[in-house]
Parts: C-alpha cells; sequence; structure tokens
C-alpha cells in the first residue's frame, strides 16, 4: 500500500493530493493507497452548504477567524481544521472483480478501523455522535458519553472507493472547532452545539497529533483492506 505522508501548505494543492490516491486506485489494476495528515488551516465546506443562502457570509466569517474558505466536491457540512486536526483518506481499488464489499460494509470497518486505532492510545471512545455534531452523520466516534472525535464519509468513482474523514486530537483544536463552527452553521442555518466537540485528549488519548496518525496510519495498513505492506511517499512541502 502506498502511504502517503506530509502536506502542502496551499490548502487546494494539498486536496490534489488526495485525489490523486483516487485516480491511483482507479486506474488498471489499482494501487491502494492512504493519508493520515494535519491539513493546512481551513473550513472545508460540503456540497450542501455550497446551497444555503447564507454560504457567501459563512465563508466570509471563517475567513475572519483565520479559515481559509475551500469547497469540496462531495456532499456534508462545513469542518474546521485549525492545525492540529487530522484528515485521513484511504484509496481501496475496486476493478478486476475484487470483492471488498459494499458501501456499508466499508464504512462499518472504517468505524472500527478508528475506534480501535483510539483504542489503543488509551482513549475511551465509542461509535455514534451527539445531537446537533459538526459535519453531522451516521457513521461518527464520540468520546464514550462526550462529544465527537470523528466523522467518516465515502464516495465512490470509477473503479475506487475513498472513505475519509476527520479526528479532533487536542483540546485547543476542540475549541477552536466548536468557535469557528458555530459562526459557520449559524450563517448557514445548521443546528450546532459547541459543547458537541470532543477530542481525543478528552478521551483519555495524547494531546498530540502524531502518535494519533501513527496509530490510525498502522491501522488501516493492517485492516481489512490494507495489505500490511506499506510504502511511504512524502509531498515534498510544509508538514
Amino acid at each position: 500500500m502506498r502511504v502517503l505522508r506530509g502536506r502542502d501548505p496551499r490548502p487546494k494543492a494539498d486536496r490534489e493530493h488526495t485525489a490523486e490516491l483516487l485516480a491511483s486506485a482507479s486506474t488498471g489494476a489499482g494501487t491502494p493507497g492512504l493519508r493520515v495528515w494535519t491539513p493546512p488551516r481551513q473550513v472545508a465546506f460540503g456540497r450542501r452548504d455550497a446551497t444555503e443562502p447564507g454560504f457567501e457570509r459563512a465563508k466570509r466569517l471563517a475567513a475572519e477567524r483565520g479559515f481559509e474558505p475551500i469547497e469540496r466536491d462531495v456532499g456534508g457540512r462545513a469542518v474546521a481544521y485549525p492545525g492540529d486536526t487530522l484528515a485521513f483518506a484511504h484509496a481501496i481499488p475496486l476493478g478486476d472483480g475484487r470483492n471488498l464489499g459494499s458501501i456499508a460494509d466499508r464504512y462499518e470497518r472504517a468505524t472500527e478501523t478508528v475506534i480501535g486505532a483510539l483504542r489503543s492510545l488509551g482513549a475511551d471512545v465509542s461509535p455514534g455522535e451527539p445531537p446537533e455534531s459538526f459535519c453531522p452523520g451516521d457513521h461518527s466516534v464520540r468520546v464514550t458519553g462526550g462529544g465527537k472525535v470523528a466523522g467518516i464519509a465515502q464516495r465512490v468513482r470509477g473503479d475506487a472507493a475513498l472513505v475519509a474523514g476527520c479526528l479532533v486530537v487536542t483540546r485547543s483544536d476542540a475549541c477552536d472547532i466548536a468557535d469557528a463552527t458555530g459562526e459557520v452553521y449559524g450563517a448557514l442555518g445548521v443546528p450546532f452545539d459547541p459543547e458537541t466537540v470532543g477530542s481525543v485528549a478528552e478521551a483519555g488519548g495524547p494531546e498530540n497529533p502524531n502518535p494519533a496518525a501513527r496509530a490510525l496510519e498502522d491501522a488501516f495498513v493492517d485492516g481489512p483492506w490494507g495489505d500490511g505492506d506499506p510504502r511511504i511517499d512524502w509531498i515534498d512541502r510544509d508538514g
């Protein structure tokens, strides 16, 4: 499996590296790929956000708080990345008659993988999310009895699937996410409770994105659609 590390400090350029992972998984025999990284500071708006009357105001409010507004080409709601919050993306080839499960199977396995990685770090986490969370969805991970720490999404293109998500690691990022999301969702008319933002640190895990990133990376490489053979590649930019 190709494992891509690092980031480009330019948010739009940084997203292209993830798109390239999916493209590589879709072509020919398909190369599985994985990326776990800290995206540059941004608010990534979903396709649903762009249809809301308050979208332009939401982008201005994000920019006023130092978050570059980025539009992604999938559904879902806006996600704020203050700087230490992780993103992960697993590109899974589906061609050549490979039976790698349904969309529901991949969601279930990804959720189990994230939970297993975090529990290995001592974090007390469970599936699900509290009401009025950021980026609300059916496939999430929360501090047990507390706030949301991770959300998982998926898209299928051609002969590959991309299972991707975000993971809030530090308490300071959780506070920044709560503040920015409150303003942005308010402009979009999306219900949000700032108290629903949790973190890996709050769950008893490390207050540092690096061990969380490596634990996630190892869990996906050794997981049901990994090959146990990481081939590390680096982005020749910051991070």
